[in-house]
């Protein structure tokens, strides 16, 4: 067994003599090989040389015991954890497993001195070099959080951001604003408000002040997970207006706003009480990195960073290099997004033959499949599908190997006239009749809005384009997919989280993550809070979904917390992990217009309650570990969350009340101010298709698209096979099922386009330069994309306003070029036949 006898290398406080004494010039080739050992180490570990002197240090303090129940815990926590580092995971098995290596005692050492730094790195600080480069493994308690400036900002950007992206969610051109936005003017927001008297008031036994002193980095990160809440407008908002408007159900009542406002918050609210119940498995594990927190906290560091460091040479700070790739991707975005939309859609192969069919669809953007080697130079592009510079390259990579083998099933289904999909748009998200018109759903309904049979039967079945088609059968798949895998690879995090919530420990003594150990210095929010505000939610929709005559049974609330509660913790360890979510709306389609057949306001509430719900538990964990990250109270993160969600839902309210009852014309195809509502539009088509006609006649025994269902059959089979074969084949091992299962769901209307042009970018920076110049990575990374993303965000807005409001259209071939001829078009393959239909004809659709 290996001793725990000091390193030969480091001095009694376990740091390197080379850094902390003076040498004489003896001593100088000594430290030059000192450095060059941490430097190697640091390679091995993924981790940046001040840290490894760190851990270094700390593994001096530690005993034998602590470093062996480590390295236990390397093996059997991260052993399915494609984040950890992988030669850590391999010299912790070798040291565990392998005879020869014990019998080799030089090298048996080596490797356990290797470990004893990573186990003492897993104790003090972060195990995942993306987390070491944003977050600090230290806290200060005494810094004010839930300040008097704090909740002011928090609640304008939250009362501003909530009216701009519901009073524009209808419009056409729409316009949304994100939380980056309020991110980025918060800071010079509460640099102003530091200019207001720092008097104390007592107000109730409560301390406070208008200026607690400098703006800091926790007061910056309430704000921002203030805005993350309030500027998500009510999914229920959809369902109001198809219940309303006369050209769909004509429901004059669904404008009461006490209806309104119920729906809206429990709809809400219901996401915090599971969030909260699945903190074992989505907040404390260290596993959960959650990689998009990771560039919101670079953004806030380079704001409040004073301290500025060298990396690989470069001494530009955080703050400095923010603002150049902010500005030069601001004035960058007016051209692809305005100027010359080429730029955009570069569908340069279509150019040559415009009118050629099927080069159209399989290498046009558009319309088509987008094979194409060059097909955009947009960012917002490229990061459609996947953000490269967040998402780790494992992820990028199988979601683009998902891409790439739909592709060709696309194409064959298309080609075969498979489904009579040749007769349509090879990658449309539309749905068709078989005239190959859009699929008009007021002809198959009375005027109760139920399903009528006879006027079906006299009109058509609903087709879907080969894109579309694929994509059912990918989310049927990728639902039994997620539910194998989570069994399969991440039983023991789930097994561990259920008897942590059994267990009388605290919380740090079941979690070795060093922010867990930081975070019990605050009070935490117990897990009956959380289920309160569950039982709310529940009462609250029941009340409005029961109370008011939506001929639906208040029952559909229960039945898709359910469903959401059956998936939240597979899809959310999934997506901590990998950064990729899957979401349940097909599902819920699926079985709400199953189990409410003919009634689409039942079938759009399960919906609401089955796949909003999962979202938003989603989004409010990934929040909760944000302010984890952070170290903020998690009381002040609990009280944020819901003051800022019921602020956002009485704005939302009021607003959609007012374009209902106030906007001439609302609604219309020609309204004039715009308000047009094409995303109602299709949420009504999607309401009637799955509620009223009802799933059972599209994938039922004899629907048109029956054979899908054996999608659920193989997804459920599919990772078996792929767990075992990792134990032979090493290619395995980077192979993510549901993650590459996903990559078929960027069809209809997204393209390979959106696909592949990420993939080179992830490769330079999150292998590359990550592996090479892993000082300049941690610095710089994912502040070049937040700096990008929040650039693209304001410059839509100015473009917005000041040109697309107005009307200013620049007509020339940059702009319409790329959306001429069959890729613009979507051409279909084969005519429509001289009967004037396709498939079955009138009297035989089942």
């Amino acid at each position: 067994m290996a001793t725990t006898d000091k390193d030969s290398h480091l001095d009694e406080k376990g740091s390197t003599p080379s850094v902390l004494d003076e040498k004489d010039a003896s001593g100088f080739e000594k430290d030059k090989e000192i450095l060059a050992d941490i430097e190697v180490l640091g390679a091995e570990i993924q981790a940046l040389s001040d840290d490894v002197l760190e851990a270094a240090a700390h593994a001096q303090t530690m005993s034998a015991q602590e470093i062996e129940e480590t390295i236990q815990l390397i093996v059997t926590q991260h052993g399915d954890d494609p984040n950890f580092p992988p030669a850590v995971l391999a010299a912790a098995r070798r040291y565990l497993f392998d005879e020869d290596l014990k019998r080799d005692t030089v090298e048996y050492q080596r490797v356990y001195d290797e470990l004893k730094v990573e186990a003492a790195m897993i104790h003090i600080n972060s195990a995942y070099a993306e987390v070491r480069a944003v977050v600090d493994n230290t806290d200060d308690t005494s810094t004010p959080v839930g300040t008097f400036r704090a909740w002011f900002i928090g609640t304008i950007f939250v009362g501003a951001g909530g009216f701009i992206n519901q009073f524009f969610s209808i419009r056409f051109p729409g316009i949304t604003v994100g939380s980056n936005v309020a991110q980025v003017l918060a800071y010079p927001a509460a640099k102003m408000l530091e200019f207001l008297p720092t008097t104390q008031f007592n107000t109730f036994g409560y301390k406070w002040t208008f200026n607690p002193g400098p703006f800091n980095p926790k007061e910056h990160m309430i704000i921002t997970i203030m805005a993350n809440v309030g500027f998500n407008t009510p999914y229920t908002n959809s369902i109001i207006w198809v219940q309303y408007l006369p050209l769909y159900f004509n429901q004059s009542w669904a404008t009461g706003f006490g209806y309104q406002l119920l729906v809206a918050l429990s709809t809400n609210l219901i996401g915090y009480g599971l969030a909260g119940l699945t903190r074992r498995f989505l907040v404390y594990p260290a596993s959960a990195v959650w990689y998009n927190n990771l560039s919101i906290i670079a953004l806030n560091r380079a704001f409040h960073t004073e301290k500025e460091t060298v990396a690989n040479g470069w001494r530009l700070s955080r703050m400095r290099w923010f603002l150049y790739c902010f500005s030069a991707m601001f004035v960058y975005f007016w051209f692809p997004d305005y100027i010359f939309q080429a730029l955009s859609y570069f569908n340069w192969m279509t150019w040559i033959a415009p009118d050629n069919i099927s080069l159209a669809a399989i290498t046009g953007t558009a319309s088509g499949l987008g094979l194409n080697p060059i097909p955009t130079f947009d960012w917002n592009q490229l990061v459609y599908a996947v953000d490269p510079l967040i998402f780790p390259f494992y992820s990028t990579f199988n979601t683009f190997l998902g891409t790439l083998i739909t592709l060709p099933v696309i194409a064959a289904v298309w080609y075969s006239n498979t489904w009579e999909t040749a007769y349509l748009p090879i990658n449309s998200n539309h749905v068709y009749d078989n005239t190959g018109a859009l699929y008009t759903v007021a002809n198959a309904v009375g005027n109760n809005t139920l399903f009528d049979q006879a006027l079906y039967d006299d009109y058509s079945p609903a087709y879907l384009a080969a894109g579309n088609i694929i994509i059912y059968g990918v989310f049927f798949s990728v639902y039994t997919a997620t539910l194998t895998h989570a069994i399969l690879y991440h039983r023991h995090e789930i097994m561990h989280g259920l008897k942590s919530i059994l267990s009388r420990k605290k919380t740090s003594e079941l979690h070795a993550d060093v922010h867990v150990r930081l975070m019990m210095a605050y009070k935490e929010v117990p897990e009956w809070q959380y289920l309160t505000i569950l039982v709310i939610a529940i009462g609250l929709g029941a009340a409005g979904v029961g109370v008011y005559p939506t001929e639906t049974s208040s029952a559909v609330v229960l039945y898709g917390v359910f469903l959401a509660a059956i998936f939240v913790i597979p899809i959310g360890i999934i997506l901590s992990i990998t950064n990729v979510q899957i979401t349940l709306n097909v599902l819920a389609e699926l079985f709400g217009g199953l189990w409410f057949p003919g009634n689409a306001v039942a079938m759009n509430y399960f919906k609401s309650y089955g796949y909003v719900t999962t979202a938003h538990t989603l989004n409010f964990a990934q929040d909760l570990k944000l302010a984890h990250y952070m170290h903020i109270p998690p009381v002040t993160t609990f009280w944020a969350q819901i003051y800022a969600t019921i602020v956002s839902s009485f704005i939302c309210t009021a607003i959609l009340n007012f374009q209902m009852t106030k906007i001439a014309g609302v609604c219309t195809p020609h309204q004039i101010d715009h308000f047009s509502c094409p995303g109602i539009n299709t949420f009504f088509t999607a309401s009637v298709l799955w509620g009223t006609l009802g799933p059972k006649r599209m994938f039922g025994a004899g629907g048109i698209y029956n054979d899908l269902l054996w999608c659920f059959f193989i997804g459920a089979v599919l990772p078996i096979p792929f767990y075992f074969l990792r134990n032979r084949f090493k290619i395995f091992e980077y192979v993510h099922l549901p993650v590459l299962i996903t990559g078929g769901l960027i069809w209809a209307p997204g393209s390979m386009g959106n696909v592949w042009p990420a993939v080179p970018v992830a490769y330079v920076f999150n292998v590359l330069i990550k592996r090479r110049y892993l000082a300049w990575w941690s610095k710089y990374n994912y502040i070049t994309t937040t700096a990008f993303s929040a650039a693209i965000a304001i410059s839509a807005v100015v473009i917005f306003f000041a040109l697309e409001w107005p009307n200013v259209v620049i007509n020339w071939s940059g702009n319409t070029r790329p959306f001429e001829g069959c890729d613009g078009a979507g051409c279909p393959l084969l005519p429509v036949p001289e009967s004037g239909t396709f498939g079955p004809v009138v009297g035989q659709f089942h």
